[in-house]
């Protein structure tokens, strides 16, 4: 019962969960609450030189205004490609090219808009949920088939779950605890 490691099925389970919630935060960061933020733009993904890139690597984004952004891109010949690919990403933006520069003025929140983006973020967030549940089933079935294995005794195998069950609990709290307060800022509460 010596060449199963507990410890490293455990924290690769620990590590895959905070991925997933890692990726909702940043999805969450990118959802609109009427402020400029430089992070509104991450999701975006612009078709050039025959693949899909982020914008981040074609451009510079900043925030010169609170509720203004700008996108300085670095190749003229992209200019058209980034400003088609804002447009397209649903955010509600409509860039005003000027040169190589875009300007992105950041219109108010309707109160329609804002429940748009509140839900939005509530699928964001289940999104999560199911990831970090995938990875408590892979977990659960790694550990049944050691078990079978002679890896780990009966009583390992069940006190390996506790473990794996408290960490997807506290994964799904995180994800939970941080499409709330996205809400809240969406709202306005």
């Amino acid at each position: 019962m010596a060449d199963f490691d507990a410890a490293a099925l455990t924290s690769d389970i620990d590590r895959r969960m905070k991925g997933a919630v890692d990726t909702l935060k940043s999805d969450l960061q990118g959802l609109r609450t009427g402020r400029a933020s430089t992070s509104l733009l991450d999701p975006v993904t612009v078709e050039v030189y025959g693949s899909h890139m982020p914008l981040n690597q074609l451009a510079t984004v900043t925030a010169p205004e609170p509720r203004m952004l700008s996108v300085q891109v670095w190749d003229r010949s992209n200019v058209q490609p980034v400003e088609k690919a804002i447009r397209a990403a649903g955010l509600g933006l409509n860039p005003v090219t000027e040169g190589q520069t875009l300007r992105l003025p950041i219109p108010d929140l309707t109160e329609e808009r804002r429940r748009e983006l509140a839900k939005l973020a509530s699928q964001y967030a289940e999104k999560a949920r199911v990831a970090v549940r995938n990875v408590r089933r892979d977990g659960m079935e790694a550990l049944k088939a050691a078990e079978k294995k002679g890896k780990i005794s009966q009583d390992e195998q069940k006190r390996l779950e506790g473990e794996v069950q408290k960490l997807t609990d506290r994964h799904i709290a995180d994800a939970d605890k941080a499409a709330e307060a996205k809400e809240k800022e969406i709202l306005g509460k």
